[in-house]
């Protein structure tokens, strides 16, 4: 193969290059930054930085305090989530809940259905599970149900409530109540995750 003057020319500069190049980009004293020498005494800037360190070290305490006294906090405030380990779990408990509060009426308040909800996240941190049931009782009843649902040491809030006419003659009311209740995060499903639904 016979190559033109001009490119052996061009071939020679590409390879001159290219040796420059690879001796740049390697070379070990090439870092891009320069080298500062110290300003000032050497003792005094080390201790200088000794004192900064100390300063640093002393707000270690105070901050561990801190993140002590917020974790307690954090705990007493959880105490009234649904504690459970999975989402039977927690619909059993609003449930029982449900049932609790029925039965402080006089005559009981009868549940008659009940419809298990889904588990949806609420918030970053937590998920919410909720339950629906059947009741038929006095509006009476009803009213004092629905007030006495807020007044439970478990987080639980009133979803939805629908209400019908039941029984014109003893004038009871037929309602439905959804329930829901605040659960661990790790409960709610992952978003996408197969075997599951995504919420």
């Amino acid at each position: 193969m016979n190559l033109q003057p001009r490119d052996r020319r061009a071939l020679a500069i590409l390879v001159t290059a290219a040796i420059l190049a690879l001796t740049y980009r390697f070379w070990p004293e090439n870092t891009g930054a320069a080298v500062v020498p110290p300003v000032g005494n050497p003792v005094t800037n080390a201790e200088r930085r000794l004192a900064r360190l100390r300063e640093t070290a002393a707000t270690v305490h105070a901050k561990e305090a801190i993140f002590k006294k917020v974790a307690a906090e954090l705990a007493a405030r959880e105490q009234n989530i649904l504690a459970v380990d999975t989402l039977p779990q927690a619909q059993a408990q609003l449930i029982q809940i449900l049932r609790r509060v029925a039965a402080m009426e006089t005559p009981p308040i009868e549940i008659r259905a009940t419809e298990l909800g889904p588990i949806r996240a609420l918030g970053g941190d937590y998920g919410e599970a909720t339950i629906s049931v059947q009741v038929e009782c006095r509006i009476d009843q009803l009213v004092n149900m629905l007030a006495a649902i807020p007044a439970q040491p478990e987080w639980v809030a009133l979803g939805d409530l629908r209400v019908t006419s039941a029984n014109a003659k003893e004038k009871t009311v037929g309602a439905r109540v959804t329930l829901a209740g605040v659960v661990p995060r790790k409960l709610v499903p992952e978003q996408g995750k197969k075997g599951g639904p995504a919420f």
